[in-house]
């Protein structure tokens, strides 16, 4: 779990996320309110792009074949869209659905973020509501796999909390859920894109069974190649449900 010290760093970045959102808000963001028809945060997709964030590869060169194995994490809210469709009584709130939209990811993103580079990952994509992020499986596995579910229980459990609480004494917004899905795998690291513009990414299956995870609500899931590769330890307090999601088994993470 996040230290008292950390705690006050985590209420920091969301604060000031909040208080960067609200001026691009006053300073013309309110004008989107209008095409609230037409938005969906589903199609607001925003890539890193810095030379690379994926751990263990500062660069990357397309003409080199490089494969490694990883983590992949992705945390996401739930219900945005719904958020963009319902009113809130103003009695409660005075924010706009547009606008609760914007500052809840503005805050949930650095927030997840944080907590994901505590424990050793590393974000490599925005999403409009959320986070794909990776820990790259190196020296102890054991060891990798163990701090991602920490840093995927603190994300629930924690950080959500401190998120939500200065959401509903700002705006007096209720709660946000969030997804947390991750799979174990190989990945391909490569550049994707136009010429003179071209980004890298990490490549694999593992990234299309943690996205497919991330749909619970307020849980952690795993893919079965990650509920293989757990450690066992004697007196473990972790139980898992399987769980068939589409094309592949999948697992719940509870604890008693």
């Amino acid at each position: 779990m996040l230290n008292p010290t950390q705690i006050d760093e985590l209420k920091n970045i969301i604060d000031k996320s909040l208080t960067r959102a609200e001026k691009h808000w006053e300073n013309g963001g309110s004008e989107l309110q209008p095409m609230l028809e037409s938005v969906s945060t589903e199609d607001a997709r925003v890539f890193n792009k810095s030379k690379s964030d994926i751990p263990g590869h500062e660069y990357v060169q397309e003409e080199e074949t490089v494969i490694s194995e990883f983590i992949a994490f992705v945390a996401d809210m739930r219900d945005s869209t719904k958020h963009l469709r319902e009113a809130i009584s103003a009695r409660t709130s005075d924010v706009s659905q547009l606008q609760r939209v914007f500052y809840e990811t503005s805050a949930l993103l650095p927030a997840l973020a944080y907590v994901v580079e505590a424990y050793g990952g590393k974000v490599t994509e925005f999403l409009g509501d959320g986070v794909l992020a990776f820990f790259r499986i190196e020296g102890n596995k054991e060891e990798v796999v163990r701090q991602s579910h920490k840093a995927a229980k603190v994300c629930i459990e924690q950080a959500r909390g401190v998120l939500n609480k200065v959401l509903y004494d700002k705006y007096g917004l209720p709660q946000i859920d969030i997804g947390v899905g991750m799979a174990l795998g190989k990945a391909l690291i490569t550049l994707t894109g136009l010429e003179g513009n071209k980004k890298p990414i990490a490549f694999g299956e593992c990234v299309f069974r943690a996205t497919k995870s991330s749909s619970g609500r307020n849980t952690i899931e795993v893919d079965e190649m990650l509920y293989h590769a757990w450690p066992t330890s004697k007196g473990g307090k972790l139980k898992f449900t399987k769980k068939s999601n589409n094309s592949f088994n999948s697992y719940t993470i509870s604890i008693s």
